[in-house]
């Protein structure tokens, strides 16, 4: 992929959100640079809508840029306040070091990690774990701003809600240094993030500005960010019934992945294409000139292929076809396998295969006659039995579409 008019590629796609300054952005895309985005490792997996930015540096790193991605082991154990109403909880670098490994295998989904022009993997732990806590106060701490500090959107929420620690809003400075540090360590000249991380990355530019001011230097960085993965009606996509849209199939099975953005809003699917496929423009606009249900099967077989390949997309897409035909359903139905057992109540047995996220849910569901064991519709008063597991399974289904086949160990 040529770098020339890249911006106007990637803005037409409806990757664009907030540049720091758009024309020289637009200009340094037209030439290779060094470009990086950080990721928190406070978890063994992302959800899409963490990786949506990782479609925008896939386009960057074809086109020939240096993708480096950041881990963020140092600041993983200080937190992020945004968007949080309350503080996170703390995490040790134990904990972080267990999920490096799972995270640069999520990142390979969507960068090349070898081969020409590979991914950069760096960890601010290295640099931060010796840092002296008083001269980085005194050079980097000094610059920033208290009152400015507050005013952010991240602050303000975290104020209204009780209060905000200095241990957070340290984060910010930290990822304001980690900018300037990778600047003149490898050279980074821009910052890739979602659009909710705007002030802590523009943070970073303006920490850089303050030091050329300081010291007489003249320093190129620039920041970009991408809008929040939404469907059309404004709901992020990331999240499902049962909880996150995680990336690692291990979290959520393939088939999950696939009919979590089949049953997105009709006009949602021209957006996912532009936005989570590498489909050329021209080819989603006759996509979207046919029938709309093929269409969206036609999205979600591309996403879920670009994120865990074509043989489980493919499998994917076969189980939700025939499924939504009503065809061999339990042959095809995802499955999960329990313990044995003699009895259980119906709410139990929702809860436990995961069909529904809580007992309050499963209630109300069999409350509305949405719950069926084997084709039949079950009451509150269901008692799963070993009579219900013909041949060792039974058949659970959740309103017209969810289905789930239910081993049970020997």
């Amino acid at each position: 992929m040529e770098t020339k008019n890249l911006f106007e590629m990637l803005e037409k796609r409806g990757y664009i959100y907030q540049t720091t300054n758009q024309n020289k952005v637009k200009e340094m895309l037209e030439t290779p640079q060094t470009i990086y985005m950080g990721i928190d490792p406070t978890a063994n997996s992302l959800h899409i809508g963490h990786c949506f930015p990782m479609f925008v540096l896939r386009y960057l790193q074809e086109a020939g840029h240096k993708i480096v991605i950041l881990f963020g082991g140092a600041t993983a154990m200080i937190g992020d306040p945004t968007g949080k109403k309350d503080m996170r909880q703390m995490v040790t670098q134990d904990f972080i070091a267990k999920n490096l490994d799972s995270l640069k295998a999520i990142v390979g989904k969507f960068l090349k990690l070898d081969g020409e022009n590979p991914v950069q993997f760096v960890n601010n732990y290295d640099w931060f774990k010796d840092m002296n806590y008083v001269s980085f106060m005194r050079e980097i701490g000094v610059h920033f701003n208290v009152n400015k500090m507050l005013a952010t959107d991240a602050c303000k929420t975290r104020m209204e809600e009780g209060g905000l620690t200095f241990f957070e809003m340290g984060y910010t400075l930290m990822q304001a240094y980690d900018f300037v540090y990778l600047n003149k360590t490898l050279g980074c000249t821009l910052q890739i993030g979602g659009s909710d991380q705007w002030a802590n990355i523009v943070a970073g530019t303006e920490l850089a500005r303050k030091l050329d001011l300081q010291n007489g230097t003249q320093t190129t960085m620039e920041a970009l960010t991408v809008p929040l993965l939404t469907n059309s009606e404004g709901n992020k996509m990331g999240k499902t019934e049962k909880g996150a849209l995680w990336v690692d199939k291990n979290k959520t099975s393939a088939y999950e992945f696939y009919q979590a953005f089949y049953n997105q809003p009709d006009a949602s699917t021209e957006h996912f294409l532009k936005v989570l496929t590498t489909l050329p423009l021209d080819e989603i606009e006759t996509i979207m000139q046919g029938d709309i249900i093929a269409a969206k099967h036609k999205m979600a077989f591309e996403v879920t292929k670009y994120v865990h390949g074509e043989e489980e997309a493919i499998k994917a897409q076969t189980t939700a076809k025939n499924l939504f035909s009503g065809e061999n359903a339990g042959e095809n139905a995802p499955s999960i396998t329990l313990a044995h057992f003699t009895e259980m109540p119906i709410i139990d047995f929702c809860t436990i295969t995961k069909l529904c996220t809580s007992k309050s849910e499963a209630r109300r569901l069999i409350e509305q006659n949405g719950i069926a064991l084997n084709g039949e519709k079950v009451n509150l008063q269901t008692v799963v039995t070993g009579k219900d597991f013909e041949d060792g399974t039974a058949l659970l289904k959740k309103g017209k579409k969810t289905f789930l086949k239910v081993v049970l160990d020997k």
